[in-house]
């Protein structure tokens, strides 16, 4: 399978046409960021410079068929890559033959970090720790990669409220999560973990749990050419890379990707995906998810807990320092 989907990969990279690429090199301890984004221009000055202060030296970004000014915001970014296309998403494995292909290309013998536009990363220590004092902890354990929980944040009150708040008011709503119902499988053939749970499981999928989103990702790792992500982050290849972490209450050290997706403007956007059916294997079986958050819900509820800094999601059991108490 690995090397079907190097193959696969190598072959993407026909649908890629660069737009700008910075001149300087860079050395190998530089951290790389890979992302396919759409439409996101609401979200992007915030996400580089989140992962900017972590960080991040350059991100490689493909830009699929963006129309609200996604991509000519990201060709003026000094430390950004950019390629665009207009193939199809679904068709490139939901963007991951493109950034298989980067990865192979640009981030073989780096730290990369591989994320959506809606996923900010954080971890144990953040407020006080960088990226390159993560991987330096990480290099000492000779872990291959970061764990991390997909944490979805929402308001309290409808997504969408009335009047519709600017952008940056409306990150700031998002200070819920569900801390809870979390639960772990471990898949064959490839040793893959399947995380279900949180705010979705509960909300849209109670009765269709199987249904509910996968939330456990490997963002952060230290890329080899032959590796291979197999499905979102959720797996890699070889399958020893998938033991790297196990899910909420797995003590070894791990993060979480704060998941900024219910913004008001999910409504409008579900609408659309709705229609475009590039975002799931079986579209039709997820139509009554879109169509609840169409409905415009309160996803609030009184377990759910206030996000405050990475203590927070560590003492909600979701995330784990996992002995590291940090630089110094």
């Amino acid at each position: 399978m690995r090397w079907r989907l190097l193959a696969r990969a190598f072959r993407s990279r026909r649908d890629l046409s660069v737009v700008v690429e910075p001149g300087h090199t860079l050395g190998r301890d530089a951290i790389l960021a890979f992302a396919v984004v759409r439409n996101e221009s609401e979200r992007l000055a915030h996400w580089l410079d989140h992962h900017r202060r972590l960080g991040v030296a350059r991100f490689h970004v493909v830009d699929n068929g963006s129309d609200d000014g996604s991509a000519e915001f990201l060709a003026a970014q000094p430390d950004v890559a950019l390629w665009t296309t207009q193939a199809s998403y679904r068709g490139s494995r939901f963007g991951r033959d493109w950034t298989n292909w980067l990865l192979t290309r640009h981030g073989a013998g780096h730290w990369c970090l591989t994320l959506d536009a809606d996923e900010l990363l954080t971890f144990p220590h953040d407020d006080r720790a960088d990226l390159h004092d993560l991987v330096a902890e990480l290099d000492r354990r000779q872990a291959p990669a970061l764990g991390a929980l997909m944490v979805d944040l929402y308001p309290r009150g409808p997504l969408c409220p009335d009047p519709m708040p600017e952008a940056g008011q409306a990150l700031q709503r998002l200070e819920w999560f569900d801390a809870g119902n979390y639960r772990t499988r471990i898949m064959a053939p490839v040793r893959n973990r399947w995380v279900q749970g949180g705010v979705r499981d509960r909300a849209f999928f109670a009765d269709r749990p199987r249904r509910a989103p996968t939330l456990n990702k490997l963002p952060l790792m230290r890329w080899r050419r032959g590796y291979a992500y197999v499905n979102s982050t959720h797996s890699a290849l070889p399958p020893r890379l998938n033991d790297a972490w196990d899910g909420p209450g797995d003590p070894r050290l791990s993060g979480t990707l704060l998941h900024t997706k219910f913004l008001p403007t999910i409504i409008r956007k579900s609408r659309s995906e709705r229609s475009r059916d590039q975002h799931f294997s079986d579209p039709a079986a997820y139509r009554h998810y879109y169509d609840a958050v169409i409905a415009n819900p309160d996803l609030w509820h009184p377990q759910s807990r206030r996000l405050d800094g990475w203590k927070s999601l560590a003492e909600a059991g979701i995330m784990s320092p996992g002995g590291w108490n940090g630089p110094g």
